[in-house]
């Protein structure tokens, strides 16, 4: 059997970038499963959620958002801290850089770690990668919730923490004058999901509950296209909370049963693979999903630090 190139190493060609205009002045750039993007206009700033990889990444964004506004950039949202969604941070020149309490621990305790890490993996979104200056770390914090005032007759942004799930500090953006969300990769809408920084049995319970709560009427996920309706937004969430739950029953047979890490990746993927086999990353991911899973049912509740070095080892291990 031919080894399968290294997680999206071999993922070389350019996506099309799409930018939507969700209601007045809320933005959304999404490209055919690239991690997806958005702005929030102020009555005077813009609000932009997530950085991209790197600055050269980020200010090819900013051109196309500069097409609709000409608002500065007052803040920058970080959903969490992977190195594709926060690297980018300094072509937004935001006065204030945005993330949960944990995020900044995250970035502080794993952050380089993960930007060799993703790098290796992801070769194609780190676009010009000497452009990035270092960390990005963030200005504010905070624990639970936090409200951006729009001015004017914008209304507010709420960003919130829901809890534990792609990591331990998602939060999402929402607008409640336009029942619009941006979800962060707490939720994928016709995307795989990474979990290999996951909690998985929150994630797939509460944490979602509660995104559901909000009542969303259109939903920016983390990949994949908008989802617009109510109908579609509860497919969303719901697609990805089936995920989950079959990344549980299938891991959590095997774990029970004795068997290996292997016999698990074998059983997860025979699962998932007829439905979400053709999505974005879905090979990519898979391997690293079930390795954190098989963590946290061996009683390892927070994940081991990926390294260029373990992802290698887990990726020769599982998906060679």
């Amino acid at each position: 059997m031919t080894a399968k190139p290294f997680a999206s190493s071999a993922d070389l060609a350019d996506k099309q970038q799409t930018l939507e205009v969700l209601a007045d002045g809320v933005y959304a750039l999404t490209a055919e499963g690239d991690p997806n993007v958005g702005a929030v206009e102020g009555e005077d700033f813009l609000v932009c959620f997530e950085a991209m990889a790197t600055p050269v990444a980020a200010g090819a964004w900013l051109e196309r958002l500069r097409e609709h506004t000409g608002k500065p950039v007052r803040y920058l949202v970080l959903s969490h801290y992977h190195a594709v969604r926060t690297l980018g941070a300094s072509a937004f020149g935001a006065g204030v850089v945005i993330a949960h309490d944990n995020t900044r621990r995250l970035i502080a305790e794993r952050g380089k770690q993960d930007w060799a890490s993703e790098l290796g993996r992801m070769p194609r979104l780190f676009r010009e990668p000497d452009s990035i200056p270092g960390l990005t770390w963030p200005t504010v914090t905070f624990s639970d919730r936090l409200t951006v005032d729009l001015g004017g007759d914008r209304g507010e942004l709420v960003l919130a923490h829901c809890g534990r799930g792609h990591t331990e500090g998602d939060l999402v953006a929402w607008l409640p004058r336009h029942k619009i969300m941006f979800a962060g990769d707490l939720v994928e809408a016709q995307a795989a999901l990474y979990t290999g920084d996951a909690f998985h049995r929150p994630w797939a319970t509460t944490t979602l509950d509660r995104v559901a709560a909000f009542g969303a009427e259109a939903l920016v996920g983390g990949r994949g296209a908008v989802a617009r309706g109510r109908p579609a937004v509860e497919a969303a969430i719901e697609q990805t909370r089936a995920f989950l739950r079959t990344m549980l029953e299938e891991t959590g047979r095997v774990h029970a049963a004795r068997g290996t890490l292997k016999e698990a990746f074998a059983a997860v993927h025979a699962a998932l693979e007829p439905r979400y086999g053709r999505w974005p990353i879905f090979e990519h991911c898979l391997p690293f999903n079930v390795s954190r899973l098989w963590d946290e049912l061996s009683g390892i509740e927070r994940p081991v630090i990926w390294t260029a070095e373990r992802d290698r080892e887990v990726w020769n291990a599982l998906q060679s």
